[in-house]
C-alpha cells in the first residue's frame, strides 16, 4: 500500500488520483480556517516555495471536526487559504479524519503513524504526514510541531 492508491475530492467535486503525486515527497495536513494554528498555512507555503522544486508537494485536507474551526464550503476553504496566505499548494474538499466518516486516506496514514493517542486518531487541525517518494508515510508532526520544524525529516527524503 502507499497513498498514491487513494483519490481525493478537489473544492468543486472533481475525483483526483493521488498517484499523479508518484515521485514526490509530500506533506499532506488536515487543515481549518479559524484555528489559532491556520498561521501554519503561511509556513506551509514558505516550506512549498523553498522546495518544490525539489520535489516536495503539499496536499492541505480541510477539516470542520476540531472546534467547528472550518464551516464554510470547501471552495471557501481553498480561497480563504490563496487570499490570506498565498497557498499555491492544493487544498482539497473538506474531510473527515476521525470517526466512522474518515476519509479512506487519512485511514491509511492513521495506521501508518498512529502518533501519540492510543487509537491513533488525530488531535487537531494541522497533524502534519511526511510521505516519501515511493508514497510510504515517515512520519507523523502534531499540530503544535512548526512545519519549520519538519525542514531537517524533508530534506533527508529530497536528496
Amino acid at each position: 500500500m502507499s497513498v498514491y492508491e487513494y483519490k481525493a475530492v478537489n473544492p468543486r467535486g472533481q475525483e483526483v488520483s493521488l498517484n499523479q503525486y508518484a515521485g514526490k515527497v509530500l506533506i499532506i495536513a488536515n487543515t481549518a480556517s479559524q484555528c489559532g494554528l491556520t498561521p501554519q498555512y503561511g509556513e506551509l507555503q514558505q516550506l512549498h516555495d523553498q522546495y518544490s522544486q525539489q520535489g516536495l508537494e503539499i496536499l492541505g485536507f480541510p477539516c470542520n471536526q476540531f472546534g467547528g474551526q472550518e464551516p464554510g464550503t470547501s471552495e471557501e476553504a481553498e480561497s480563504f487559504c490563496q487570499l490570506n496566505y498565498g497557498v499555491s499548494f492544493p487544498i482539497f474538499g473538506k474531510v473527515d479524519v476521525n470517526g466512522e466518516g474518515t476519509h479512506p486516506l487519512f485511514q491509511y496514514l492513521k495506521a501508518e503513524q498512529p502518533g501519540p493517542n492510543e487509537d491513533g486518531d488525530i488531535a487537531w487541525n494541522f497533524t502534519k504526514f511526511l510521505v516519501d517518494r515511493e508514497g510510504k508515510v515517515i512520519h507523523r508532526f502534531e499540530p503544535r510541531e512548526t512545519p519549520e520544524s519538519m525542514k531537517e525529516a524533508i530534506e533527508s527524503l529530497l536528496d
